[in-house]
């Protein structure tokens, strides 16, 4: 009989012991594995929805709030930016370095899901996810003379069950007390005429209107609505790319030397006059130019990352503490098991061969409790993957994978050879003649 059936048959012959250590190390395993995957479609997904425009333009205040605003509709966007600066952007003074200026605005809500104005530019020039385009599943995005058209995205479509050619009327957005304010009904509706495929991004959770319907559907009740010129909530800029590619330039967001506008050119080169267009447009007193793939790497690195570390400590101290119960476990067995050990020693065991089986069954027991672990935490992911999805519009399931989970089992295997060495030098250690006497 092969040593790992003997260990496997003691295991076995301690069923509900062994049950209970592999458990001990399977939450602890777990643990790891959720925070790992998590982390890295949080990381993944907040890296791919900015990607598509290098600058939001908005009103002065915090970056990193603008990008949770505009980037991941988590709250409402700073003050708004006039259409004069749409016009130099498209137009003026900086259109010889921006391909694309797309407005937004966000505001109102439909069945729970953000409304957020735009123009048909939106889909036709961005990309989510490197270089995809954004495609309907059914229907298509809407014109510039559709005024009163929708797009929804995936996961909006099924929130608020509409479908194309169905219409709905836009309801305002809840006060931080939870109260609404009725100062405006929107007697206008919007005829939804596409829903999007899906993206993977925070779009999937959100209703796109055209945004001159968006301004236009206060027009029966404020007869001054249109004397007015717009304001955006914030103005995504696509930055004219050079034929050259330029030398040096960092894109990795932990150098010193990051350029967020190098890094996020995957289809073409950055052009460097464009990187002095933050600091010409900070110095205005009302609109400033941030960077969504730097502060989502300041907010990964400092924020999201800290907490990572300390999950994973905490779980990595979890599967010790299980992995030196298993090792008493094992321990304390040994005075149950001098006589089985004196018996393989008398039938022509060596030493070595008694320590390979104590070892092989530490092994046994961390793999076996491994393996449980990564399904538990997979299971559990699944179970929380639709509340993060719901509260953040990142998609996590149950199949998603992180490298570092690889690592897992020669991590297991060396922590088993180290918390079973202690049993196995008493049982090489142990004497057949004391052991088998009366």
């Amino acid at each position: 009989m092969s040593l790992w059936k003997i260990a496997l048959r003691s295991v076995q012959f301690r069923f509900l012991s062994s049950v209970l250590t592999a458990f001990s190390i399977s939450l602890g395993v777990a643990l790891i594995v959720t925070v790992l995957v998590i982390h890295g479609v949080l990381d993944s997904s907040f890296k791919r929805g900015s990607q598509g425009y290098d600058y939001i333009i908005s009103g002065k205040g915090s970056p990193l709030d603008v990008v949770l605003g505009v980037v991941f509709y988590l709250n409402q966007p700073l003050g708004g930016v006039s259409d004069d600066y749409l016009q130099k952007f498209r137009r003026g003074e900086y259109s010889h370095l921006v391909q694309d200026a797309i407005p937004l605005t966000i505001g109102h809500h439909f069945r729970g899901s953000t409304i957020v104005g735009t123009s048909p530019e939106f889909f036709a020039a961005l990309r989510f996810m490197g270089d995809k385009k954004y495609e309907c599943s059914s229907g298509n995005f809407f014109k510039g003379t559709e005024t009163f058209s929708a797009v929804l995205g995936s996961r909006a479509q099924k929130k608020t069950g509409l479908k194309v050619g169905e219409t709905f009327l836009p309801e305002n957005m809840p006060n931080p007390d939870g109260s609404i304010d009725d100062d405006h009904d929107h007697d206008q509706p919007f005829t939804v005429v596409g829903i999007l495929e899906p993206t993977g991004t925070p779009n999937d959770n959100v209703i796109f209107v055209n945004i001159d319907g968006f301004y236009d559907m206060h027009q029966t009740h404020d007869s001054n609505t249109k004397k007015h010129k717009k304001q955006y909530s914030a103005i995504l800029l696509v930055i004219k790319k050079n034929p050259i590619k330029p030398e040096g330039i960092a894109i990795d967001p932990n150098s010193p030397d990051f350029d967020p506008t190098a890094a996020m050119q995957d289809r073409a080169y950055v052009n460097i006059h464009a990187t002095e267009l933050p600091d010409t447009l900070d110095k205005t007193p009302d609109i400033q130019a941030v960077s969504p793939i730097r502060e989502i790497a300041k907010l990964l690195e400092n924020i999201v990352g800290n907490i990572q570390l300390v999950l994973i400590f905490m779980a990595v101290m979890v599967v010790i503490v299980a992995g030196i119960g298993m090792m008493v476990s094992i321990y304390n067995s040994m005075n149950e098991r001098k006589q089985e050990i004196a018996v393989m020693r008398a039938l022509g065991a060596r030493r070595f061969t008694v320590m390979s089986i104590i070892l092989l069954e530490s092994i046994l027991l961390s793999l076996g409790g491994g393996l449980i672990g990564v399904l538990i935490g997979h299971a559990m992911i699944g179970g929380v993957g639709p509340w993060i999805s719901q509260n953040t519009g990142v998609v996590v399931h149950a199949l998603n994978f992180h490298v570092t989970e690889f690592y897992l089992i020669p991590g297991l295997i060396i922590l088993a050879s180290i918390v079973g060495f202690l049993p196995a030098i008493v049982a090489y250690k142990q004497d057949v003649a004391t052991s088998l006497a009366p």
